[in-house]
C-alpha cells in the first residue's frame, strides 16, 4: 500500500495506473479474530462425543459460535466435527487448553486439531502457462476473499512474473526439462519447506515426485480438468470430445502418489453438445476450473475439509 492521501481513492487509482495492485485487508480482524478458533475432530463413533467437547469448551469459559457434525454409520462407523469458537485471551491459554484436551481425546481416539484464526494459513501457488486459475486466485485473494497470506508463486515458465510482482508477491521461475527435474524439485522444495502451510497446483502441467508431495500429504491441492475419474492424466478435453460426452467438468483434489487419484475436494460440471470442438470445451472448461480450485482453496484454509481413507468430509 502507498502512504495514506488525503483523498484516498486518488492513491487506489495511482496504484493501478502505475500496474500495482492493492494488498487485500485482513478480515475478520482485531480482538474477535485473536480469541477465535477452529476445532476439527474425527474419531469412531460414539454416544457423548458432542456432549463432551461442548462440555470441555463451557468449562474454559469458551462460547461456540458454530458447529457441524457428520457421522458415517452404520457404513464405517466414523464421526467428523468441526466447531469455531471465542475465548478470550485465546494465545495465552490455547497451550494449556490443548493439553487439557488431550484426556478428550484419549477417551474417543480422536484425530483433532486446533487452528486459531490470527495463524493465517501461508500459499504457495505453482503454475506452468495457463493463467486463468492463477489469476483468480491473486483475485480473490486481493479482494479479501481468500483469508490467507500468499507467499510465492514458482512457475516452470518466466511468463507471469511481471504480473505476480504487480501484486507484491515473489515470483520463481524454476525450468523443468527431463533432465533437470529433480534438481527442479529439490530448489522447489527448499523454498516452500517450512515456510508454507499449502502448496496449490494451479494449472501447473508437471508430475511431482514423493519427494515433494509426502511433506504436504493432504496440503497439496491440484485442479484437473476433468469430472474425474473419468479422463486421467494428459488431454483431458481432447478425451472427452472423442468420447462425445454430454457434460465436462473439473476436480478440485489433494495430490497423492496415484496421478489424478487424490481425496476429491469438489467438483462442478457444465453441459456441452456436439457442436462443440476441443477449443470450445477447453474455452467452457476454464471457467469451471477456477471456480471449483477457489473453492477447494477456500475451504482448506477455513479448516472446512476432514480427510478420511481416500475421501473428504467437507462443512461448507
Amino acid at each position: 500500500m502507498t502512504d495514506k492521501q488525503t483523498e484516498p481513492r486518488s492513491g487506489a487509482q495511482e496504484q493501478q495506473k502505475q500496474g500495482q495492485h492493492i494488498k487485500p485487508q485482513p478480515g475478520n480482524s482485531g480482538q474477535a479474530r485473536e480469541n477465535r478458533a477452529r476445532m476439527l475432530i474425527s474419531c469412531p463413533d460414539g454416544p457423548g462425543i458432542v456432549a463432551a467437547v461442548s462440555r470441555f469448551l463451557f468449562e474454559h469459559g469458551a462460547n461456540i459460535v458454530q458447529s457441524d457434525q457428520y457421522t458415517m454409520d452404520p457404513e464405517g462407523g466414523m464421526f467428523f466435527m468441526r466447531i469455531e469458537f471465542d475465548l478470550d485471551q485465546l494465545p495465552v491459554r490455547l497451550s494449556s487448553m490443548e493439553q487439557d484436551f488431550e484426556e478428550v481425546a484419549r477417551h474417543f481416539r480422536m484425530n483433532w486439531s486446533i487452528h486459531p484464526l490470527s495463524r493465517r494459513k501461508k500459499l504457495a501457488i505453482f503454475v506452468s502457462k495457463e493463467d486463468h486459475c492463477l489469476v483468480e486466485l491473486l483475485w480473490q485473494w486481493q479482494a479479501g476473499d481468500l483469508d490467507a497470506e500468499i507467499s510465492m508463486v514458482i512457475s516452470n515458465h518466466p511468463d507471469m512474473g511481471d504480473y505476480v510482482r504487480s501484486f507484491g508477491i515473489p515470483y520463481h521461475h524454476i525450468p523443468v526439462t527431463p533432465e533437470t527435474k529433480s534438481e527442479a524439485e529439490r530448489r522447489q522444495l527448499e523454498l516452500v519447506n517450512g515456510k508454507v502451510d499449502v502448496i496449490v497446483l494451479a494449472r501447473y502441467m508437471q508430475i511431482l515426485s514423493p519427494a515433494l508431495i509426502q511433506p504436504y500429504r493432504n496440503r497439496l491441492i491440484n485442479i484437473h480438468h476433468s469430472f474425474l475419474p473419468a479422463f486421467v492424466g494428459g488431454k483431458p478435453y481432447a478425451q472427452a470430445y472423442d468420447r462425445g460426452v454430454k457434460i465436462i467438468g473439473a476436480t478440485a483434489h489433494y495430490v497423492t502418489e496415484e496421478l489424478d487419484g487424490g481425496p476429491i475436494i469438489e467438483q462442478d460440471v457444465q453441459r456441452v453438445s456436439h457442436r462443440d470442438n476441443v477449443a470450445e470445451l477447453k474455452r467452457i472448461g476454464r471457467t469451471i476450473e477456477r471456480v471449483v480450485l477457489a473453492r477447494a482453496v477456500k475451504w482448506h484454509i477455513e479448516d472446512r475439509i476432514l480427510v478420511h481413507q481416500n475421501k473428504t468430509v467437507v462443512f461448507n
